[in-house]
């Protein structure tokens, strides 16, 4: 099968791989459709725990190609995405329904082979039907349950102002969440003017481009201070910026992936002051059913979101595209 492996660091082609095969209680599933998430980025600069060799990928969706013998809830020709997170289910983290932060938790597409191929495995207890959602959008799935996850930590409430640092696909899924949570003042700031224009048609109430006048504009626009102050750029730079702008007794949200060992200085006094809460958030945690929910209302538009859609022999092509294009929102393979 065509699939597109990361050999090292920095080294990526696209190989001939042999089809997986599933096991008695996996799902076979034939991709259609899958997302370069900045994980994978991190994972090809070596910025990532993951083992090498590795197809990566881990936001994909696709039909039912074989089902292992004990598998019950699907068969063949279902469309179905994956929640990639396989937890051990009897670490202290697992007992404490705490998977995410299971101590031997493994992920399709970062510990194991992903779905930048033809053909993926997930067990049956990580596959999703995705009704009449299109394999694009399907793929979408797992990068808002991402978002879900740490709405519940954050618990954004009615009336809240929020401010997003990032308007890329995150901060698109982001915003549009948070809105549907009950916050009325949403303001977004990028670098980017097409990435806010984008963020302004899905519901942000003011946009911020973020120059030599960035600060001025995001005080003056709420001046107590946000309620929720949220990173989605990974960013250090960035991150040192959010506690300014919270307003007391605010929340902070660390929801950008910053790279393992990077360190951002803040002064301890504001937070002691101004009895600042700072939250983060690590991928899922059982929300694919709510993600699931949210774009099939219609409460999240994950279409808009997509930049580029790819065949995976350009897999090359579509990394340098989401690392570098200014343009980009999410990239797509289209398998």
């Amino acid at each position: 099968m065509e699939a597109a492996q990361i050999e090292a660091p920095g080294k990526a082609r696209v190989i001939d791989s042999a089809k997986p095969v599933a096991g008695s209680d996996d799902v076979l599933i034939e991709v259609a459709a899958a997302g370069i998430c900045g994980t994978d980025l991190h994972i090809f600069r070596g910025e990532y725990e993951a083992i090498y060799p590795l197809i990566p990928g881990h936001e994909f969706s696709g039909t039912v190609a074989a089902i292992g013998e004990n598998v019950t809830r699907y068969k063949v020709g279902d469309r179905v995405t994956a929640d990639p997170n396989i937890p051990c289910g009897r670490c202290p983290a697992c007992q404490r329904n705490e998977p995410n932060q299971c101590e031997k938790l493994a992920a399709i597409g970062v510990t194991r082979n992903g779905g930048f191929a033809q053909y993926v495995t997930a067990p049956e207890g990580n596959v999703f039907s995705i009704g009449d959602l299109s394999f694009a959008q399907a793929a979408l799935i797992e990068p808002l349950a991402c978002v879900v996850w740490g709405l519940k930590r954050v618990q954004v409430q009615p009336g809240d102002s929020v401010l997003i640092f990032g308007a890329g696909p995150m901060g698109c899924l982001l915003l549009q969440a948070i809105k549907h949570s009950g916050a009325t003042t949403i303001v977004i700031t990028d670098s980017v003017p097409w990435r806010l224009e984008q963020a302004a048609a899905l519901g942000a109430t003011d946009t911020v481009l973020a120059d030599s006048h960035q600060t001025e504009r995001l005080k003056a626009l709420v001046p107590a201070g946000y309620n929720v102050v949220v990173d989605a750029t990974g960013l250090p730079r960035v991150v040192e910026q959010t506690f300014s702008y919270a307003r007391a007794r605010g929340k902070v949200w660390l929801f950008g992936v910053c790279p393992p060992g990077a360190t951002a200085t803040f002064i301890p006094y504001d937070i002691f002051r101004k009895d600042l809460t700072i939250i983060g958030s690590f991928a899922v945690n059982r929300t694919f059913q709510e993600s699931i929910a949210l774009i099939q209302s219609g409460a999240v538009q994950v279409e808009p979101l997509i930049s580029h859609r790819l065949p995976l022999s350009r897999f090359v092509e579509g990394m340098e595209l989401a690392e570098r294009d200014p343009k980009r929102m999410k990239v797509q393979f289209t398998i």
